[in-house]
């Protein structure tokens, strides 16, 4: 039995009517939640490990290329593309990617300066309180 698992709650026959109860006058105790308890054939579930975890993003990543590579086999047409003066002709999936690499770039510019940001907040915070 591991140090985590709790043990069933007692049984505790109700006391006879002929006997006194004791009435409190202070506020009534909080009820301590009970763990259900586990079937007897089912044994603990694995913990996660962070090799597990990376295992599991690698798989990913890699579906997730594979994917990658289809769209652009799938979109090989030429198209022509103007930004700010530059101007070429590149493949219709190569430049949709570079359009969603620049929005995730967007992205994560506008949510690293939130967390900065909360950061600081949370330090200038943390002074004032601890003063």
């Amino acid at each position: 039995m591991s140090s985590e698992e709790q043990l069933p709650p007692a049984v505790v026959p109700p006391a006879p009517e002929s006997q006194p109860t004791v009435q409190r006058t202070g506020p009534a105790p909080k009820p301590v939640p009970q763990a259900a308890p586990k079937p007897a054939g089912k044994t603990a579930s694995p913990r996660v490990t962070r090799a597990a975890v990376i295992w599991s993003a690698v798989a990913v990543s890699l579906a997730v290329l594979v994917l990658l590579i289809i769209f652009f086999i799938q979109n090989q047409d030429m198209v022509a593309v103007k930004f700010l003066g530059w101007e070429g002709r590149l493949a219709q999936g190569v430049a949709f990617f570079i359009a969603a690499v620049g929005g995730g770039i967007l992205v994560a510019i506008a949510g690293g300066t939130r967390i900065l940001q909360l950061r600081r907040n949370e330090k200038r915070r943390r002074q004032v309180t601890n003063l």
